[in-house]
């Protein structure tokens, strides 16, 4: 499930990008959180499943809180590409695979060698791929944002998804970003919603993308971490999700015929290479 995720960020990355030349950030977040909430009100009924009235203790504030998380990271990325090019963001975001292990030691819990191993493996992979030696920007300030946000999403979501159905959280987290996002919206971008519902100009905008960032890349991605991290550890999956610049790479290659140099080659091996060590069973060989 993990993997399927990186497969679906990894093709987010030039979307959004794109998408940014039709939308302003807060816009095109509103829309998107709110396409992404109102695909999950069909199974409201069912994924928060109200006892006597009343939902699952605790239910309402692990979502805000794990919605307020992944929300600043998702706010962070899309204003930092505004600025910094896909790349540079991919590498950035891709910090988190290490501090994830990093903030989990801090809180006094254990992480195995090989799963820092893997983690400074990956994190010299996505390097290797991403690097494109242009200089610092405000961007890259705020895509770090993306990367601490993350990486107390994933520890966070570890915590709840033991109490919660991933449904459940998934949709309660939603709803409180989209809310967000509007919010957003209706108080910097006013003047823009007036102009695309005056010019009927919203008809001509890229829905299908805008469709496919919602449902794909935000509804379902949201569903499948919440899920695949029952069975995952946190520090295990920040390195499995460093797949994600590997497979953007390989989407750019195939639709966009971009091709890797050696370097970039190099890093997505490093970076497939930590994958399968941090997956595999402890005291395997096989996988290095």
């Amino acid at each position: 499930m993990l993997v399927l995720l990186t497969m679906l960020w990894g093709s987010s990355f030039v979307l959004l990008k794109d998408a940014l030349d039709d939308f302003p950030a807060g816009s095109l977040m509103g829309l998107r959180f709110s396409l992404s909430a109102l695909a999950l009100l069909p199974l409201v009924g069912r994924s928060l499943q109200p006892s006597n009235g009343r939902l699952p203790p605790g239910l309402l504030r692990a979502g805000v809180e794990l919605g307020l998380l992944l929300f600043a990271g998702y706010g962070t990325q899309t204003v930092g590409l505004l600025y910094t090019t896909v790349h540079r963001s991919a590498f950035i975001t891709a910090l988190n695979v290490v501090a994830v292990p990093l903030l989990l030691g801090l809180t006094g819990r254990r992480v195995e060698h090989r799963i820092w191993l893997a983690a400074l493996v990956a994190l010299a992979g996505v390097g290797l791929l991403s690097y494109d030696g242009t200089p610092l920007n405000w961007g890259d300030f705020w895509t770090l944002g993306t990367a601490i946000s993350y990486a107390f999403y994933v520890i966070r979501v570890d915590h709840y998804v033991i109490r919660f159905p991933a449904l459940a959280l998934s949709t309660v987290q939603l709803f409180f970003m989209a809310g967000l996002s509007l919010l957003w919206m209706l108080l910097q971008e006013r003047a823009w919603l007036s102009d695309m519902f005056q010019t009927e100009a919203w008809l001509s905008l890229p829905w299908g993308m805008l469709l496919f960032l919602a449902l794909v890349c935000t509804t379902l991605t949201t569903l499948l971490q919440l899920w695949g991290q029952q069975w995952v550890s946190p520090a295990r999956a920040s390195v499995l999700f460093s797949l994600e610049p590997v497979w953007a790479s390989l989407f750019a290659f195939l639709l966009l015929q971009e091709s890797l140099s050696p370097q970039g080659i190099a890093g997505a091996v490093a970076i497939v290479s930590a994958s399968l060590l941090a997956i595999s069973p402890r005291g395997s060989t096989t996988a290095v």
